[in-house]
């Protein structure tokens, strides 16, 4: 039924647009010149409409026009890295606002002093992984630190992980209910009235791998249960797809291993402010844009300069 109603819209999309271009065409066969000024802006309208139809048609993969679970975690650094990573996450959330995705915090661990050590946020919407897909990696922060007391520049890192969401019946994934084991414990966070009288958080290790996934955001232990179990379930899917990408690399003998630290994409607010993506080499001085959320620009270029 998914599937149906998704192609029903597109085909409806189509539709629309196929009609918006048909008038378009009578109001130019009139031949008003007073008309000029309004066809001149709806063609306009409508080319950047096919634009971002004809990209989307490069979101191809299998998972692509699919929710997505995006988790980020703080590297070395302390405090600095903590306040980094909570960047990062409302710069994501912004984005997802903007495109009108809905986003659901499944699980978030805060740091010591300031910002998180890490958090894991379901993002649903039409081609939510495939753009986001695009921000997998290392991100690095240069600025003057407002932690430490000289002012001093500091570099900090996070690595953001980027997993599609995958419905509780793909046949890619099966989970052997003994092969897992749940604990639960009581949620951390705020004192007061916010501390949480019953233990409602939930710890899975799927035992196989090793994989450890914790939920508290809920106050129900059943919802956390379910969460953790689509956050495991992404995350074998991706062990999964990597092992056989990696079988491939290595018959035709290119594969490297990926290592924490080298950086997809650098932030810089001090000496000088850019944000450049060291893929794509696409660049913008305009910094506080992107940590607002703009972030179409940097993905659509990795995108298109990977093949998608």
């Amino acid at each position: 039924m998914k599937s149906v109603s998704d192609l029903r819209e597109e085909v409806d999309s189509w539709q629309k647009f196929n009609g918006h271009l048909r008038d378009l065409i009578e109001l130019s066969r009139m031949d008003d010149e007073t008309l000029r000024s309004e066809l001149e802006t709806e063609t306009a309208a409508l080319e950047s409409d096919l634009d971002k139809r004809a990209f989307t048609t490069m979101l191809s993969g299998p998972y692509d026009d699919d929710d997505a679970l995006l988790a980020i975690h703080a590297g070395a650094g302390g405090t600095d890295s903590q306040d980094w990573a909570a960047m990062l996450e409302r710069m994501y959330l912004r984005w997802a606002d903007e495109r009108g995705y809905k986003s659901e915090i499944l699980d978030r661990t805060e740091g010591e002093e300031a910002g998180l050590k890490s958090v894991t946020i379901a993002i649903g919407g039409k081609y939510a992984y495939g753009y986001l897909r695009s921000e997998k990696g290392v991100h690095r922060l240069v600025r003057l630190s407002p932690f430490d007391a000289a002012h001093r520049r500091h570099t900090s890192f996070a690595l953001v992980e980027i997993l599609p969401q995958v419905a509780m019946d793909d046949a890619e994934v099966e989970i052997n209910p003994n092969d897992i084991k749940m604990d639960v414990f009581r949620s951390s966070g705020a004192g007061g009235q916010n501390v949480q009288k019953n233990a409602t958080a939930v710890r899975l290790t799927h035992i196989p791998t090793g994989i450890v996934v914790t939920c508290q955001n809920e106050r129900s232990q059943l919802q956390n249960r379910e969460n953790a179990m689509r956050v495991l379930r992404a995350r074998l899917l991706e062990i999964k797809h990597a092992e056989k990408e990696q079988e491939i690399a290595v018959l035709r003998g290119e594969y490297t291993k990926a290592e924490w630290g080298s950086q997809i994409r650098s932030y810089v607010l001090h000496p000088y402010q850019m944000v450049k993506d060291h893929r794509s080499d696409y660049e913008t001085g305009n910094t506080q844009s992107v940590l607002d959320g703009d972030l179409d620009a940097l993905m659509e270029a990795y995108l298109r300069q990977s093949g998608s």
